[in-house]
């Protein structure tokens, strides 16, 4: 079953930070697309199954930054 999950990322100001999110977020076991958009700070998470949310905001804070409204 595929689900898709949405956070808002803060503290991201350029391409690189996008990349650093996608990159550690993309790490997650079960995660199957990622999609990081700069202006909003929305990430959008497409899984396999059911992702602990946890796993994804360690991910956010592991690339350097914070994830709203948890």
């Amino acid at each position: 079953m595929s689900t898709t999950s949405t956070y808002t990322v803060k503290g991201m100001t350029c391409g690189h930070c996008v990349s650093s999110v996608k990159e550690e977020v993309s790490e997650v076991t079960g995660v199957a697309n990622v999609e990081v958009d700069l202006a909003t700070g929305l990430l959008t998470v497409d899984s396999d199954g059911l992702i602990d949310s946890a796993k994804i905001i360690a991910a956010v804070e592991e690339a350097g930054y914070e994830v709203a409204n948890r």
